[in-house]
């Protein structure tokens, strides 16, 4: 049977594997209390809806009825769409399943409208930093600078009308240290926090009119 890609949402059970290989991933390298309430807290921060057309996509890859793989994205504005909870089955990493999945949401974020993509790894996970490079990401912080003194590494890339045109977005220096940096980092998630649940929130306003 060919691996098929399903659209989802986070709460299905369909994607307990993803949720739960992200938060054995991320509570094992940055720690439990890396965050308040740890890895779980943060993949549930926002409300359904906000990785549901026409605003986002929730995307799994799957083999024999099984999850292998997956990842979504959601709104920040009417071009930018970012990218989050890329997993892959850690047994079956090196066969290109996160560069299907990441293909996949770009084609599902050029569908409905975007020509932005932006995502962001942390600093202990240096083969997704490889996996965006080799896609054409364009980093958005120093690559030689030490990955702490960003905590947060950033990327972005033109997608769809604009795939030919170069990024311009300024990079973001290295913080001073890594506590200024994990400051730098809250403020700019939420802010990008309140645009996000912004759009989600006018649209459920627009849908309701």
């Amino acid at each position: 049977m060919p691996d098929v890609i399903i659209r989802t949402t986070l709460h299905d059970p369909s994607t307990r594997p993803l949720i739960e290989g992200l938060i054995s991933e991320y509570d094992g390298r940055y720690g439990v209390d890396s965050r308040p309430g740890g890895a779980r807290t943060e993949l549930f921060r926002y409300p359904d809806g906000i990785n549901s057309p026409p605003l986002g996509d929730f995307l799994l890859l799957q083999r024999d009825g099984q999850t292998i793989a997956g990842g979504a994205f959601m709104s920040h504005d009417n071009e930018t769409a970012e990218i989050k909870r890329i997993w892959t089955d850690p047994s079956l990493r090196r066969q290109g399943l996160a560069r299907r999945i990441m293909t996949a949401l770009e084609d599902s974020a050029v569908s409905l409208g975007y020509t932005r993509t932006y995502l962001s790894t942390g600093f202990r996970q240096p083969e997704a930093v490889n996996l965006y490079l080799s896609l054409g990401y364009r980093p958005l912080f120093e690559v030689d600078a030490d990955p702490r003194l960003y905590r947060s590494l950033p990327f972005e890339k033109h997608i769809g009308a604009k795939a030919e045109q170069t990024p311009s977005t300024p990079i973001y220096p290295p913080a001073a240290s890594f506590e200024a940096a994990t400051e730098r980092v809250k403020a700019l998630k939420a802010e990008q926090e309140e645009r996000i649940l912004d759009r989600l929130a006018r649209h459920r306003a627009l849908s309701a009119a």
